[in-house]
């Protein structure tokens, strides 16, 4: 094998011959010479246009930072390369910072962190310690000793096990999406809005930072209550109980919130002096079982370890009307700490790894660490005990059986009253049972107020990455971030007076079930978020954590919902009703985000599994219904065309706006792909239910033609072309006129329904479109020009200092270009801008003419039926025409009542036209020799050899011969226009009967002329001829 050899450190590729193709010239914009990626060259040995795979092409655009990596584009790839031809391709790209209203332009999926100067924690400090800190609540030391009391530690063991399962599976299911891509700030919020949507996440968003809110103030409520019980025993009460837990409660988020304030490095330094002081608690606990029991905690019912206990302590014994579901309801908020490293996830050094294991190593040492306590407890301490020492039982009394007379104390008289110690009875057994009393108090202090400062921090970041994202528009304020940390201080703020807004309530036993609720709530949405991505088999969804299951996820999510009406049914309603408020808000708003949700996803494989059911299924009559293939042009260009098309269709049939991009390939194709996603955007912000296709051709037929044969998608098919009426068909030449007939012909080859709509003025508005945007355009660039002249003093600076020369000489040049035109073109622009809207607006009352004169299958009647069904067409009524024999009018019309009955079809009025075979009137066949008479060949005067040579050579035009041949069908179309003239004159939208040209036979041109003279001095009038196969039927 031929060793390739390196050079200087580069490797050299045998094949290259620099002296055949020189290295391209990459020219920059200001006019510098950018040179090759050297990574690029001695990758493959040779300068080259191509890019080596990097991180940063795939950032997304609208970064903070300005820029992202570009690669070269297909085209600059595959287009003729000119060597010594110039060719920009930027390293970078930069925004222009055009977004639009109530939008943010900063993205942060798409910036690169900063980390200078920044505090960033890893999986240690910023997630393990504060979950673990958040679910070491008050709980562990004044009710887990109650809670297995009341259960047992059989039951207990179960209620601590499910809760377990809940957090478990709520823990892997955040892993496998928090390790699905970039995590950036807003924890909860962040995960289930960029896996379901802005409107899943902005629901569940904002009840969760308010959540946290009153977390904040319910944790610090707590503390102030176990101060106030210290200064009653010291008879030390500051004005009464109520007031002083208010006084204590201030002060203390006071001095949270100056510890939040004082950045994240000194918060999570107190949440280590707390952690310490509440490990010391728990091992005092455990160290305390152990120690002797002293007479006096005998007869509050601790004897150290003993399995009688053991054994007594294990089946249930409930009272006070207590039962499973309410201890296991008062015991699973404890366990609703999880999600408080993922609520710092900002501040990570590495959210994607420090979540997943800080959180689910969190879930286990307190599950172990509930259980432990517990269990020792259970072990150690009797349900009853009075408390008194003179309760001990001497020699000569007799036992009653129990474990605590075994143990030498009567407390018997608890079967008969309440006592006040023991597991069921005394609160403070913990403080009973440990070594050292005053460290379970220092240990109920160090819970509360951790708890309460992971939620004052929790809650602002949470929320300022909501408003970051802008869904709800009137929250933006509270986006700005302060300091290398973007700490949200108007967050901390906001946070604050809500807290103590709640705190001088003073009893927070009412909210703290909706609390609850609401942290499921976020469980069950980021379980579903998880169970939703995976379902949808989106090729984006890769997780790197690998230890999950959909299914596992759905029963989480499933779990969370129920145990949120165990904790309490009206809150469960109260917080689901909230979120399908929120939800339906943020539907209606339609914030301008697309984060790749798996909604999408989902969305997208249930339209290609419709679409395959649908192909299975043969077509119905019943079922028939218009789906329209519209050549608007741009989405823009032909308003009218566009808002008839969509009042057939609307939200129950396909309404494709297609555009024909004549011209070169490589500038048609340029066009296309620019307006593919302009035009798009343009149909969804007007509302109108449509797709935007378009094709690049040569010629207009061309292009046509592949949109009639290639449009649609299985059954999901175009079945009815509508075009406009070609107005200038006079002036635009002989192949202008063979392309419009041709698609006629196409049409009807394909046999698709044919529309055709004339309005008297026009429907083209695309040389008003364009200088609109012309002038906005100007307008734009002087205001911008304005305002960095007014922020540097009147001196421009940056861009506007290379370019304010040729700015102000391209406004010049607009607004001269742009300037007002003549009253006479004015006038008629504005009579076209009014008639161009008018199918937009509710109709007024009036009528819709329906002349049904051929039977085309139904589709001339169903169509203007369907129109009345339409609230903008509501006040139109059916009038039907129909053309009957002379003699037989009453007969014509009852036939036609019937079969309209038949269809179920109301309408006002059907008229029977028996004169239309009459001979027109002069004047009107003269309006019509003057329209054709510079189209007509006039054979009839020249001999025969000279006159098949005319025919030949044009073949479009209208010959004596073929005149002669359809001189009754076209004298019909004039008389038509007369008929219509005298019934239909004032109707809101005429509907006609189109008729047809035999191929071969009639000349386009002679077409156009029975099209135009039969549409001529109407209303809009739409000429329909469907395909002949029935779309109305009577049968059931």
């Amino acid at each position: 094998m031929e060793r390739i050899k390196s050079n200087g450190g580069e490797h050299v590729n045998p094949a290259y011959d620099a002296n055949l193709d020189e290295p391209p010239v990459y020219q920059e914009p200001n006019g510098e010479h950018r040179t090759v990626r050297p990574s690029v060259v001695s990758a493959f040995g040779h300068d080259t246009l191509d890019r080596v795979p990097n991180i940063d092409f795939y950032r997304n655009a609208g970064s903070v930072s300005g820029h992202r990596a570009v690669r070269p584009s297909l085209q600059e790839l595959h287009d003729v390369f000119q060597k010594n031809g110039a060719i920009s391709v930027p390293d970078t790209v930069e925004d222009d910072g055009e977004v639009s209203s109530g939008t943010p332009s900063d993205d942060p999926e798409s910036a690169i962190p900063s980390t200078k100067g920044a505090v960033k924690f890893g999986w240690i400090r910023g997630v393990l310690v504060r979950c673990m800190l958040n679910i070491w609540g008050v709980m562990l030391f004044i009710r887990v000793s109650w809670i297995f009391g009341q259960a047992g530690w059989g039951l207990g063991i179960v209620i601590i096990a499910l809760s377990c399962v809940v957090t478990t599976v709520t823990g892997l299911s955040m892993s496998a999406i928090c390790t699905n891509g970039v995590v950036r700030g807003g924890g909860a919020y962040y995960l289930i809005s960029r896996s379901l949507g802005p409107e899943f996440g902005g629901s569940i968003g904002l009840i969760f930072a308010f959540a946290n809110a009153l977390a904040v103030a319910m944790y610090v409520v707590g503390f102030a209550e176990t101060v106030v019980d210290l200064l009653k025993e010291f008879d030390s009460i500051m004005v009464d109980p109520l007031n002083d837990i208010r006084i204590i409660g201030c002060i203390t988020v006071v001095l949270l919130l100056g510890i939040s304030l004082a950045g994240m490095e000194w918060e999570a330094k107190a949440q280590i002096v707390l952690l310490i002081i509440l490990l010391v608690a728990i091992v005092n606990v455990f160290v305390g079982t152990f120690i002797p029991a002293t007479e006096s905690k005998k007869s509050q019912g601790f004897f150290n370890y003993n399995s009688k206990i053991f054994l007594e302590n294990f089946t249930p014994d409930f009272r006070d009307g207590e039962s499973f579901f309410s201890v296991f309801a008062i015991f699973f908020p404890a366990a609703t700490g999880i999600l408080a490293g993922a609520n710092i996830s900002g501040d990570l050094r590495d959210a994607q790894a420090a979540i997943p294991k800080g959180t689910l190593l969190a879930i286990l040492i307190t599950g172990i660490t509930y259980l432990g306590v517990a269990l020792c407890v259970s072990a150690t301490v009797v349900r009853d005990a009075t408390g008194n020492i003179t309760d001990a039982i001497t020699s000569a009394m007799q036992c009653n059986g129990s474990v605590a007379c075994e143990l030498g104390y009567d407390f018997s008289s608890c079967a008969e009253e309440r006592c006040n110690y023991g597991l069921m009875n005394n609160f403070q057994v913990m403080t009973m049972v440990s070594g050292f009393g005053p460290l379970i108090i220092a240990g109920t202090f160090s819970a509360t107020l951790s708890s309460a400062l992971a939620s004052l921090v929790s809650a602002p970041k949470v929320f300022q990455a909501l408003c970051q994202d802008n869904i709800y528009t009137a929250l933006h304020f509270f986006a700005k971030g302060v300091g290398k940390n973007n700490e949200p201080i108007r967050g901390y703020i906001l946070t604050f007076i809500i807290s103590v807004a709640f705190i001088l309530i003073g009893n927070l036993n009412t909210i703290a079930p909706i609390i609850s609720n609401f942290f499921l709530a976020s469980y069950a949405l980021i379980n579903f978020s998880c169970f939703h991505a995976s379902y949808a088999k989106s090729p984006g969804w890769r997780p790197g954590y690998k230890f999950y299951n959909m299914w596992l996820s759905l029963l989480g999510a499933l779990l969370c919902c129920a145990v949120m009406f165990v904790i309490n049914w009206w809150a469960a309603l109260l917080t689901y009703a909230i979120e399908i408020l929120l939800y339906i808000y943020v539907t209606v708003k339609k914030p301008d985000v697309n984060w790749g949700s798996s909604t999408q996803a989902v969305t997208f494989v249930s339209a290609v599994s419709n679409a395959l059911s649908l192909s299975g299924v043969d077509d119905h009559v019943k079922n028939f219904r218009p789906q329209i293939l519209a050549l608007t042009g741009s989405a823009r260009t032909r308003p009218a065309l566009l808002d008839l098309a969509h009042s057939f269709s609307k939200n129950y049939g396909l309404c494709l706006i297609c555009e024909v991009i004549e011209g070169p390939r490589s500038e048609a194709l340029n066009e296309m792909n620019a307006g593919m996603e302009r035009n798009q955007q343009w149909l969804r912000k007007s509302k109108r239910q449509a797709f935007y296709a378009a094709v690049a051709c040569d010629h207009f037929r061309e292009g046509t033609e592949s949109l009639l044969q290639a449009s649609g998608l299985g059954r999901m098919k175009p079945n009815t072309l509508m075009i406009g009426f070609k107005r200038n068909w006079r002036t635009a030449g002989t192949e202008g006129v063979q392309s419009y007939v041709g698609i006629l012909h196409d049409a009807f080859d394909f046999e698709y329904g044919t529309l055709m709509l004339r309005m008297d003025e026009g429907l083209d508005v695309s040389h008003i479109v364009e200088a609109d945007d012309e002038m906005l355009k100007a307008e734009k660039e002087q205001r911008a020009l304005d305002k960095e002249m007014m922020q540097n003093g009147g001196k421009a600076k940056g861009l506007f200092r290379k370019s304010r020369n040729s700015s102000q000489q391209v406004l010049t040049t607009r607004v001269s270009v742009c300037g007002p035109p003549p009253p006479q073109v004015a006038k008629m622009n504005e009579r076209l801008v009014e008639a161009s809207m008018q199918f937009k607006k509710k109709q007024p009352k009036g009528t819709i003419d329906v002349w049904w004169l051929f039977d085309d299958g139904g589709l001339t009647l169903l169509l203007p039926y369907i129109l009345t069904t339409r609230k903008k067409w509501k006040d139109c009524k059916l009038r039907i025409f129909i053309a009957g024999q002379p003699g037989q009018s009453e007969k014509d019309k009852q036939e036609m009542k019937s079969l309209l009955q038949k269809f179920r079809i109301n309408c006002t009025d059907i008229n029977v036209i028996d004169d239309i075979h009459i001979q027109p009137r002069s004047e009107s066949l003269k309006k019509l020799d003057d329209m054709i008479e510079p189209f007509r060949l006039h054979e009839g005067s020249k001999d025969y050899a000279e006159a098949e040579a005319m025919k030949k050579e044009h073949p479009c035009k209208i010959s004596d011969e073929e005149l002669s041949s359809f001189e009754e069908k076209t004298n019909l179309q004039v008389r038509l226009n007369e008929v219509l003239q005298e019934n239909s004159k004032s109707a809101n939208l005429i509907i006609v009967s189109m008729p047809i040209a035999r191929k071969g036979s009639v000349s386009d041109f002679l077409y156009m002329a029975w099209l135009d003279i039969l549409t001529k001095d109407l209303p809009p009038t739409l000429l329909i001829r469907g395909n002949h196969k029935s779309v109305l039927t009577f049968y059931s």
